[in-house]
């Protein structure tokens, strides 16, 4: 019995051993967040006051002390991200993740990126404020690469500390760019539809980009006061996040309560942990930002003080071409062009993979831009077809972009600055304290001859289907103080160019056709009310859809449980609550009738089809036509399927399959038993233990696709929706009470698992609460935290 006592007693002492050791171990992988720490190359001492979310609050004498101690507290919350995000343009994961991610690498490699980095970096001017501030930030990076305690997954992976480097930045603009384009998958999928399946199959898709539009009206006033499926496969495993999408709308002071701009913006990007954005808010004697920025990026792209604030979009332009090229038959390194043969460009790229030997490739050159064929492994295509991207295509000035909207003195100052804006193309919008609302569709447009399509392969021989012209600023889609007194955005078609629609990728209406809605509700708009109006779930479109579904269905041998479901989501008013029963009804029955009417002709790329903004384009215009040449299954014999057959099948079959996943009762079919979210870390998507320590959810929520509070997830045969991307942060800005503005973050501020600031926000994301954006020096110096650089 003793003896039992006294291991009992040893077992004791060693757990308090392990808590204490493990408590203590953990304290060396924390950011620091209060004392005192020497610094090089300042000119005088820093103080940072880290508020309740971990928001650093960098008060600094001059712009370039405060731009080091931003690189040097950025890093020390958010270096795995940094690491992460720098590898992806030149093809540098398998180098820590092994040869799971060498397509991925080959693929962006292959891309171009790093070549435009290069000859953007080599045009800059050094004397610039946007080069001198940029080179400061990165010595604070790299002040806490060289000093600091890495973050724990660099020893779990085992990276070797590497200085960060002005090209890194660039290397991010290009991803960030890529990420953002989205022909790279619609067209090759367009261009097989046309070709393998014929022209009839392919004008009936294309015949919808043209109906059921909200369109954002150009309109000037007054200043007041001054390769698809395979290409889709690697960003789905791309270990950070990608961007997709956006809401934001600017309120004018003729429709607030208060009589001041409401600024609301809501980037729609991959979920993942960390979130995207870092805040951070700078106060010097000539400058002040309280801004979001990007890992490895100084300046930031979403940003308030108290004179302006500016959010973005995704304008969803086409900005990427794919030209087929021809090949001299003589001689494979060579293309035809009207000006005789040319020599492909070669480029020799090797990519190191973890415990294995490298691996070199080469990648040809056209001036379209890189071959793909032998970048992406899936192009069947014995054509070579090259990439034309504007990113590459076009000088990069993106780096004075960001640092001239974050530094803007005026709305023509900040104008100025947007106007740069090349690639990605984007919906930039701005409210300031004058009273000024604006939106400007910023990107490098192109004309193109008016019978060629931007959507299918183009023809790189003969010389017929070149850009013609860029086109000025002057002519983008823009309004600044309209007369309805808002501006919004929300991926959709912008006004038309040059007399005709430009051409892209853009969302249905559905977002911004509530967001209309809401908007001309009423002419005393709060910050709340903004604040309720960004959680919104009410679609304004898909409740139609589904009375139109259900207006063809032959319910006539239906059984009483199934003619509840038709009643159900026939009363079903498009909100995606959780106990919402038609959201659930909705999304099998769409994910049936998809199924049932293209995966047939489609084949492997129905998968991408179904999750694409070109499937949300057409379903409305698909659903109307009662003769189709897509409604004949091609696998029957000796039948033709009529719309009716196809519709009353795909309910029968949603219905059958979510008897079977959620039981008998169709009212216990809530949209919350099938939806969660999870942010998955880069680690944590291994599983098991990893999953639970380094991944933040999963959590029940609100929202669906296409609704304000954007939760983006996959149709597909499981019948559970897994939220992959959303809100990346919600903003809501009020010019007549600055200093208490809101915002949130998806999971927290900081990238370190053992921060308390990792995720302190998640359950207030989902719950739809914000925290407040601080601006009011008395408060900030209250803070707890307080973190002084002196200098060294």
């Amino acid at each position: 019995m003793k003896f039992l006592i006294k291991l009992l007693k040893v077992i004791a002492v060693l757990l308090i051993l392990i808590v204490v050791g493990t408590w203590l171990y953990s304290k060396t992988y924390h950011p620091n967040y209060k004392g005192e720490l020497e610094i090089n190359n300042l000119s005088d001492e820093v103080t940072i006051y880290f508020d309740e979310i971990g928001v650093p609050h960098i008060n600094a004498k001059n712009q370039k002390d405060a731009y080091i101690a931003l690189g040097y507290v950025h890093a020390q919350d958010r270096l795995w991200q940094m690491e992460l995000i720098r590898r992806i343009a030149p093809g540098r994961l398998s180098e820590i993740f092994g040869k799971d991610l060498l397509e991925t690498d080959v693929f962006f490699a292959g891309l171009g990126i790093e070549e435009a980095s290069e000859k953007s970096i080599a045009k800059l001017d050094t004397s610039s404020e946007a080069y001198l501030m940029s080179m400061a930030y990165l010595e604070g990076v790299n002040q806490y690469l060289n000093e600091g305690k890495m973050p724990l997954e660099f020893d779990l992976v085992g990276i070797k500390k590497e200085k960060y480097t002005l090209k890194d930045i660039y290397n991010v603009f290009g991803y960030m760019s890529f990420s953002f384009a989205v022909a790279h998958k619609t067209d090759p999928l367009l261009t097989e539809i046309k070709e393998k399946l014929g022209t009839p199959y392919f004008n009936e898709l294309m015949s919808a980009f043209d109906k059921n539009l909200t369109i954002n009206k150009t309109e000037i006033q007054p200043i007041k006061a001054e390769m698809s499926k395979a290409v889709s496969k690697i960003m789905d495993n791309l270990p950070v996040s990608a961007f997709i999408g956006s809401n934001s709308w600017v309120i004018a002071p003729e429709k607030t309560k208060n009589g001041k701009v409401l600024f609301a913006n809501d980037p729609h990007i991959g979920f993942a942990q960390p979130s995207v954005w870092y805040q951070n808010h700078i106060k010097t004697p000539d400058y002040e930002i309280y801004g979001y920025n990007i890992a490895l990026m100084p300046f930031p792209l979403l940003g308030h003080n108290r004179d302006y604030a500016y959010g973005l979009t995704m304008l969803a332009n086409d900005d990427l071409n794919f030209y087929i090229e021809e090949n001299n038959p003589d001689n494979a390194n060579q293309y035809k062009t009207v000006d005789g043969f040319k020599d492909y460009e070669i480029r020799t790229k090797t990519i190191k993979i973890k415990d294995k030997k490298d691996t070199t490739f080469q990648v040809k050159v056209s001036k379209h831009g890189p071959i793909m064929n032998g970048l992406n492994r899936n192009i069947s295509d014995d054509r070579p077809i090259a990439m034309n991207w504007m990113y590459t295509y076009l000088e990069n000035e993106m780096l004075n972009v960001a640092h001239g909207i974050s530094h803007a003195k005026s709305l023509e100052n900040f104008r100025a600055s947007v106007a740069k804006i090349h690639a990605p193309g984007l919906n930039v919008m701005y409210g300031d304290a004058k009273d000024n609302i604006a939106w400007f569709a910023a990107a490098k447009l192109y004309q193109l001859r008016d019978s060629v399509s931007s959507k299918t392969y183009l023809d790189g021989a003969s010389g017929k289907d070149e850009i013609l012209e860029i086109l000025p600023f002057e002519e983008n889609p823009q309004a600044i103080n309209p007369s309805r007194n808002y501006v919004y955005s929300a991926n959709h078609q912008p006004d038309s160019v040059r007399g005709k629609l430009y051409p892209g990728y853009y969302q249905p209406e559905d977002r911004s056709k509530r967001i209309v809605e809401l908007l001309e509700a009423k002419n005393d708009f709060t910050k709340e009310d903004v604040a309720k109006m960004i959680y919104d779930v009410k679609s304004s479109n898909v409740s139609q859809i589904a009375n139109d579904l259900l207006a063809i269905v032959n319910d006539s041998d239906f059984s009483v449980s199934q003619k509840k479901a038709v009643s159900i989501l026939k009363n079903w008013d498009g909100t995606y609550s959780k106990t919402a029963v038609g959201a659930t009804i909705y999304n099998r029955f769409l994910y049936e009738f998809l199924v049932n009417t293209f995966k047939d002709e489609l084949g492997d790329g129905f998968e991408l089809f179904i999750n694409s903004q070109l499937q949300d384009q057409v379903l409305p215009n698909q659903i109307s036509r009662e003769n189709s040449i897509w409604w004949d299954n091609i696998n029957s014999k000796n039948k033709t399927e009529t719309r009716a057959e196809i519709v009353t099948t795909s309910f029968k079959n949603a219905f059958s399959f979510l008897e079977n996943q959620l039981g008998a009762n169709v009212e216990d079919w809530l949209w919350k038993r099938v939806i969660s979210i999870e942010h998955e870390h880069a680690i944590g998507k291994a599983g098991g233990v990893l999953r639970k320590f380094f991944n933040v959810g999963p959590f029940e929520t609100i929202g669906g696709n296409e609704v304000i509070n954007n939760q983006i997830f996959k149709l597909d045969s499981t019948g559970v929706y897994k939220i992959t991307a959303g809100p990346s942060t919600r903003r809501v800005i009020d010019f007549s009470d600055i200093e208490n503005s809101l915002s949130i973050l998806p999971t927290g501020q900081s990238g370190r698992v053992f921060s308390p600031y990792y995720k302190d926000q998640a359950q207030k994301f989902v719950d739809g609460e914000f925290v407040k954006m601080s601006l009011n020096k008395d408060e900030i110096k209250r803070s707890k935290n307080k973190l002084i650089f002196k200098k060294r």
